[in-house]
């Protein structure tokens, strides 16, 4: 999971968007480790949110990940 989890904020932090929807990071996990199934790619992304490096976005009609304190996020 520690794999997966660091695969997302290398991700998260090399992209040029602040916000990511989750098919973003679970194509992003995939080509670094591409036996890793959804469920797994969700967990982790969770665990990060948990952790406070990555912070959900809501536009009302949809969730999106973003990392935390960069961009625009609900904590400005």
């Amino acid at each position: 999971m520690d794999d997966l989890k660091q695969a997302i904020l290398d991700f998260a932090e090399s992209s040029k968007k602040t916000k990511f929807y989750f098919k973003d990071i679970q194509n992003a996990a995939q080509k670094v480790y591409p036996d890793a199934n959804k469920r797994d790619i969700k967990k982790a992304a969770t665990a990060l949110v948990n952790e406070e490096k990555l912070v959900y976005f809501s536009t009302g009609s949809t969730t999106m990940y973003g990392l935390k304190g960069r961009g625009q996020t609900e904590d400005y």
